[in-house]
């Protein structure tokens, strides 16, 4: 049987013709070169947007696509802890804030839309960074999404913090958002009529403030229920997080068994206890080696001026950002 490349690379939902056994579509273009998608991903709090933003800067021009289901709404940026527009240090990011707030984000949707983003990204000769704690996003794009696979290659950092000091982060991470403001964006937000299993409204940090903003709006409730409910939601709140650091780790390791030849695990634990300079040693430096020989070392792809080797990336770290365009 002959079969027509050309036809086959037509975009097409089902195959033109049908494959003998062990021959796939994947197969057939093994031969092309695919382009790079760094991915970082984690449980919530690990810190895989400062760890997007880092590695953008240093193999510009890169842009980050977001990939938590709850950020990619519009309002909320406390609660759902979008990064700032300080935070970003100047980094494109996509899917950010961009989705009607009432409406439910699919799995589906975050294919096309980050497919979408990153075909623009390398299109312009960046380097695509994904970045998110919504792992069925990652799982449904990288897993089951036909034209993705067939055009990108992935490299996986897991950035991993021990549960007791994740834990512990994450309580004192609400006791901030409570600091910084919370209560108020939840309660300007309130709609006694809401439906909680749709849009941003699922996101931790709404649903928990019901009772008290009901009783709020009522007053009908003295000021000490008031006080009640609410330290009440918080630590429903801080449990909640817990809970979905600990849905999201065993997600990772299921994946992990997928993606394990690809997927690199950094323990950013040194990190949360205050040691100096553990980001930089654990976290960030080992990151950047992995990446170079990702992105420059597997087909001998040129190695702009000033990165020759693993050990040059390290010394690196704090120098001038290394240029990508000549790796595209």
């Amino acid at each position: 049987m002959k079969i027509s490349i050309s036809a086959c690379a037509c975009k097409q939902e089902l195959p033109l013709v049908s494959f003998q056994k062990g021959l796939t579509m994947e197969s057939l273009f093994h031969h092309r070169s695919k382009d790079k998608v760094i991915i970082i991903m984690g449980a919530t709090g690990t810190g895989k947007t400062k760890l997007a933003v880092d590695v953008a800067k240093h193999f510009q021009p890169a842009e980050i696509v977001n990939s938590d289901k709850m950020q990619v709404y519009k309002g909320l940026d406390i609660t759902t802890n979008k990064v700032t527009e300080e935070e970003c240090g100047g980094v494109p990011h996509h899917l950010l804030g961009t989705v009607d707030p009432n409406i439910n984000f699919t799995a589906s949707d975050f294919c096309r839309h980050a497919t979408s983003a990153i075909d623009s990204i390398v299109e312009r000769n960046g380097l695509p960074i994904i970045a998110g704690g919504s792992n069925s996003y990652l799982d449904a794009l990288v897993n089951h999404h036909a034209e993705f696979r067939l055009r990108y290659k992935c490299c996986f950092l897991w950035v991993d913090v021990s549960l007791p000091v994740l834990h512990s982060s994450l309580q004192a991470r609400v006791d901030r958002m409570i600091d910084a403001g919370q209560v108020n964006e939840v309660r300007e937000f309130f709609d006694p009529r809401a439906d909680y299993t749709r849009g941003i409204r699922r996101a931790i940090g709404v649903p928990e403030f019901d009772d008290f903003l009901r009783a709020e709006a009522s007053g009908t409730e003295d000021e000490t229920t008031r006080k009640r409910l609410l330290e009440a939601a918080i630590a429903r709140i801080k449990i909640n997080n817990c809970t979905l650091a600990n849905r999201q780790i065993q997600k990772i390791h299921r994946l992990h068994g997928l993606w394990k030849r690809n997927m690199h695990r950094l323990d950013a634990t040194e990190v949360f206890l205050g040691s100096r300079d553990a980001w930089h040693d654990h976290v960030l430096a080992k990151s950047l080696v992995i990446l170079h020989k990702f992105l420059f070392e597997e087909k001998k792809t040129h190695v702009p001026a000033g990165i020759v080797s693993p050990k040059d990336v390290i010394a690196a770290v704090s120098a001038p950002s290394v240029a990508m365009a000549a790796t595209h």
